[in-house]
């Protein structure tokens, strides 16, 4: 009878424990790819120590192709959290991807994470001051599957460059080693700066930066994207590029599937947009130092990329959201 109670015991006990571990969900952050700031955010998230010890939910950061890539597995609900462009979430819910005819509405907005600009590299004194200038170029214009893809192929083609230059899809390391190596004449960016790809190819080379604002304002870019916002790259963010540059950036947006339980995406951003795990943020990467509770909807539009359900509850408390 003593032997038949301790095993009954020792079975409440383990059946206890697998209830409890089966109550914690799992969920997936979308990240980018090496040398992208997405990867980072990923990352920071899931090792915040308050994250690690929540014990209703866990997150487990996943790379990917960025952005692009994110947009569709959080629609399908393969991965949970990510970061996506507001340009792209705004596209994908109205069917206007390119070459793209699905909607994505399952993808709702959280919160804004930091502005993107977009960046050209290119060799210093070789000839090329303008996107114009890239024609029989081999330029590298981001993975397959990111939003610096997306968004080169796009301003490409409003510049009528696209289908005259040599295309290297590649993510930003990679592509950074290839002109490094004399592999590529230029290559694009669409990503937080200072942007490590950046600094890792001004280290072996004398850069400069193509004024992709002069670009866009001279060919009314912005008449036809009105989310993108217009920015200036300060002199010195890289060596040897010792004037401000002109550029456009679309805003990075934590995201959420629909589907995800309210309560944990609001305890979620509780822990990341708390005075801790804005510090814990920064200290990731410098730049992030642009997050904070009172810019925490910027550049969103609930009407245009609806909010998720925690989100809106959260940045409601926080007196952010009417």
């Amino acid at each position: 009878m003593k032997r038949f109670l301790i095993l009954g015991i020792a079975l409440v006990a383990v059946l206890g424990m697998s209830f409890t571990a089966e109550a914690k969900k799992r969920y997936v952050f979308g990240g980018g790819p090496a040398g992208g700031t997405f990867q980072v955010v990923a990352n920071a998230v899931q090792v915040f120590d308050p994250v690690k010890d929540n014990p209703d939910f866990s997150i487990k950061a996943q790379s990917s192709g960025g952005s692009t890539e994110n947009l569709r597995t959080v629609n399908a609900g393969r991965v949970h959290f990510a970061t996506v462009y507001a340009g792209e979430v705004f596209l994908g819910r109205n069917a206007m991807m390119t070459g793209d005819p699905n909607k994505y509405e399952n993808v709702l907005v959280a919160g804004y994470l930091f502005g993107a600009p977009a960046q050209l590299v290119v060799r210093k004194g070789a000839g090329i001051t303008s996107t114009k200038d890239l024609v029989g170029k081999k330029v590298g214009v981001g993975n397959a599957g990111s939003g610096a893809f997306a968004n080169c192929e796009r301003f490409f083609t409003h510049m009528g460059v696209w289908d005259k230059i040599e295309r290297n899809a590649m993510g930003y390391n990679d592509a950074a080693q290839a002109f490094g190596n004399e592999q590529l004449d230029a290559f694009w960016l669409l990503t937080n700066a200072p942007a490590g790809a950046v600094m890792m190819a001004a280290q072996t080379n004398n850069i400069d930066l193509i004024d992709v604002l002069k670009d866009a304002e001279a060919s009314g870019y912005f008449d036809k994207y009105p989310y993108f916002d217009k920015e200036t790259i300060p002199a010195g963010t890289y060596r040897g590029v010792d004037r401000d540059t002109g550029s456009f950036s679309d805003s990075a947006l934590l995201v959420v599937n629909a589907n995800v339980e309210a309560d944990h995406v609001y305890e979620l951003l509780k822990m990341i947009w708390s005075d801790a795990g804005l510090k814990h943020m920064v200290e990731q990467k410098k730049s992030f130092d642009v997050m904070s509770v009172a810019d925490g909807l910027r550049g969103v539009n609930p009407a245009a990329t609806p909010l998720h359900p925690g989100a809106e509850r959260f940045w409601k408390e926080m007196g952010v959201l009417k």
